[in-house]
């Protein structure tokens, strides 16, 4: 039962309404496309080692190669909400059982209340930019309000995003364009030694939306829908993000951006009518730390299926704005590793057992769904394939854990390695051995 006939359900017990077009999800998918923390962001994507720059071209070059293979991926991951109507973490309860899917749930959680938490610290750093005498922890607390009021109506949310906000951005993102551009220094020097490292960056933006692609798309009226406002909605968006944050960076300085990540809102503010377009895009930024909160509140009811969103949605908007209020968005670059560790290979093996195996024939979603564990075993080895092949640096423990394990089982990692590529692949080839050999069991 729903409070409003076109909303989402209160509960799970409800069937959802499939009310989104193509224009509706490519409008939310741009817009998440378009984030300032992609623009401080860019930093990591030019320089993602720490001590190999790479060229404009390899750059750009790899945030037009990671978006499209980060953002297929979770096009992919949209469809099978499309065909059963269930969010992503309910899903789940057919590819680990229902149980088992508590597992990722927890994760998700963890992972949107830090992306909700970055949000609100970017929205509240941004407006600080352009409006310097109102205290941090105001900007903080009306964004999150704000967010919350979102997530109580998400589906007028989605509408309003594609009626209103998209307009704005696009007009915003093509003034930024022309002065950023022609403002910025020639860009010179460095190379591609980093590029692999660079597409891991890129991908982890992306496919961070993995665990939330359905809780969107079960509302799409076809899986066509979905997928292409997903793939190309938020493809074009964020290689036009990442490119402008790009030339940000270059007259902002990249030692100013490393000392602090807000200095490239800079440039953006100091041009003709900055304030009013940056502001445009501030306001916009609501719908990222929206679609967090609301990915939480519906994980959370994988866990807990007859509470009310609504009470969901509203403590998590609360806690979400205590931790932002606190946040150290110094660890931004090894939280994005974490994400694509985590969730890349997670993806491959959904949609192997989803689409190669036969599992949209069979797939059980019910709170009794049995485990299946041995599909947390692709997953697991993924996550390890990863680490071991990514050139991503994170923090010094971390890192240092992985080095030692590649001396341990001989294994020397190639500069042409790609971390998401390689847990991905094992994650992938693991499952589908796993699938068949069940398979061939439940024959004999």
């Amino acid at each position: 039962m729903t409070h409003v006939a076109d909303e989402v359900p209160l509960t799970l017990q409800g069937t959802p309404p499939k009310t989104l077009g193509v224009l509706d999800q490519g409008a939310l998918w741009a817009n998440l496309g378009v984030s300032l923390l992609g623009f401080s962001g860019a930093l990591y994507l030019l320089d993602p080692l720490g001590n190999a720059p790479l060229s404009l071209i390899a750059a750009l070059t790899a945030t037009v190669v990671g978006s499209l293979i980060g953002t297929s991926m979770v096009g992919l991951a949209a469809i099978p909400g499309t065909q059963t109507g269930q969010p992503s973490m309910v899903l789940l309860r057919g590819l680990f059982g229902a149980k088992a899917s508590y597992v990722p749930t927890v994760l998700n959680i963890v992972q949107m209340l830090g992306w909700g938490a970055f949000e609100l610290w970017v929205i509240a750093k941004a407006a600080s930019a352009i409006f310097s005498g109102v205290p941090y922890q105001v900007w903080v607390i009306a964004a999150g309000v704000l967010t919350t009021a979102l997530t109580i109506w998400p589906l007028g949310a989605v509408r309003l995003i594609r009626r209103y906000v998209t307009i704005g951005v696009i007009v915003s993102m093509i003034w930024f364009t022309w002065y950023l551009v022609s403002e910025a220094p020639a860009h010179t020097g460095g190379g591609w030694t980093a590029f692999p490292a660079a597409v891991d960056y890129v991908i982890a933006l992306s496919v961070s939306w993995v665990p939330m692609a359905a809780d969107f798309a079960r509302h799409s009226r076809s899986s066509k829908a979905a997928f292409t406002g997903v793939v190309g909605g938020y493809t074009l968006a964020q290689v036009a993000c990442l490119g402008l944050g790009v030339y940000a960076v270059a007259i902002a300085g990249a030692d100013a951006v490393l000392a602090d990540g807000t200095a490239v809102f800079g440039p953006f503010v100091a041009a003709p009518l900055g304030a009013l377009f940056f502001a445009i895009l501030v306001l916009r930024e609501t719908d990222q730390s929206f679609a967090n909160v609301y990915s939480t509140t519906v994980s959370l009811q994988n866990l807990m299926p007859r509470v009310d969103r609504r009470v969901f949605s509203t403590s998590i908007g609360v806690l979400t704005i205590a931790i932002a209020l606190v946040v150290d968005v110094t660890s931004y670059g090894a939280f994005l590793g974490v994400i694509g560790a985590v969730f890349v290979p997670m993806f491959a093996v959904l949609a192997v057992d989803y689409f190669v195996l036969g599992g949209a024939d069979r797939w059980n979603t019910d709170e009794n769904a049995p485990s299946r564990w041995t599909m947390l075993v692709p997953w697991a080895l993924g996550f390890v394939a990863y680490w071991l092949t990514t050139s991503t640096p994170t923090v010094p423990a971390w890192d240092g854990f992985w080095a030692s394990a590649r001396e341990v089982i001989g294994f020397t990692r190639q500069p042409w390695m790609n971390g998401a590529l390689g847990g991905a692949l094992v994650a992938a080839l693991v499952a589908l051995v796993i699938g068949l050999l069940l398979r061939r069991a439940a024959r004999r």
